[in-house]
């Protein structure tokens, strides 16, 4: 008799292993206007709550050369994923700030309603791509020598690798697997600071570094959107960014000659809440802006998706 039982539910055991639920991830990276500035306690009601069909796995954000950059963990997504966010890989510490990842979603929601979507994020205040754009705050360059050779780029690897190796991001029981559907750039202020050679370089360093995070996505057509930066007059010239036209300029050459790439350029219009960063209704804006501009990308490019698997 149990032969017989066994029998006819083999069928939907079978069944029950063999089903997966299918995910669109999005990449987020940059410095800190895309790490977040903004006020937890200034959120709208409709942001200010869990979402609990969004999952979000952030690196831990360290400078170069720190063994527990990318440490994360898949969690629930919610307010506190701003600058001041720290993760062991164990527990995920939330902040009282926010950056783009929560209008994102819910932007993102209502243009795919019937799929299920997910976040990595990794960003670092302050970092450059070109090596010696910043010290401190660490750099993206991707043949990074110094020190123990480890820097924000090695650290945004091991945050992807690390969230693409779940097999079940939310914990349902359910095996899931990983869409990459888009990078979201906002990143290039720190390079603007320094020399003017560093910021005459800009083009050059985003586009081998795009070029290099597609591959780590394992798909060369990924859709990029780049959030171009702004100034906000905030010092003795007029200009918080020295070279700043210079920088503006690569983000626009990249966006116009590459294929597959879009540059949002609301930011000119935001509101500063301090000399550097945008503040809480900027953040708000930026991202319905990145998803609005994802979304079109990909339909109308209609891109080859490949999964985690």
């Amino acid at each position: 008799m149990k032969n017989v039982v066994l029998f006819f539910l083999m069928p939907i055991l079978l069944l029950a292993q063999s089903k997966k639920d299918t995910i669109r991830v999005f990449y987020l990276g940059g410095q800190s206007n895309m790490q977040g500035y903004g006020y937890v306690k200034e959120l709208p009601d409709s942001l200010n709550k869990k979402n609990k069909n969004v999952f979000i796995y952030q690196g831990n954000p360290v400078g170069d050369n720190d063994a527990t950059g990318g440490l994360g963990k898949w969690d629930m997504l919610q307010p506190g994923n701003g600058t001041g966010f720290v993760s062991d890989g164990k527990t995920n510490k939330l902040s009282d700030k926010f950056g783009i990842e929560l209008s994102f979603a819910k932007k993102l929601q209502e243009l795919y309603p019937n799929q299920k979507l997910a976040i990595i994020k990794y960003a670092r205040d302050g970092s450059s791509i070109d090596s010696i754009g910043t010290s401190y705050f660490g750099c993206w360059e991707p043949d990074f020598k110094g020190g123990k050779g480890m820097n924000q780029y090695d650290y945004f690897q091991k945050t992807v690798n690390s969230a693409m190796a779940v097999k079940d991001i939310n914990g349902d029981g359910i095996e899931d697997v990983l869409i990459p559907s888009g990078i979201i750039w906002m990143q290039g202020e720190s390079d603007a600071d320094k020399t003017e050679q560093i910021a005459n370089k800009y083009y050059t360093n985003l586009k081998r570094l795009m070029e290099l995070m597609r591959a780590t996505f394992r798909n060369n057509d990924l859709p990029i959107v780049i959030g171009k930066i702004s100034d906000s007059g905030d010092d003795d010239d007029g200009k918080v960014w020295g070279y700043g036209e210079l920088v503006q300029y690569g983000q626009e050459k990249f966006a116009t000659t590459e294929p597959n790439v879009t540059i949002i350029r609301t930011t000119s219009s935001y509101k500063y809440s301090d000399k550097y960063h945008y503040k809480s209704e900027g953040y708000i804006d930026l991202g319905e802006e990145f998803a609005n501009a994802v979304f079109l990308l990909k339909k109308r490019n209609k891109y080859k998706e490949v999964s985690s698997n």
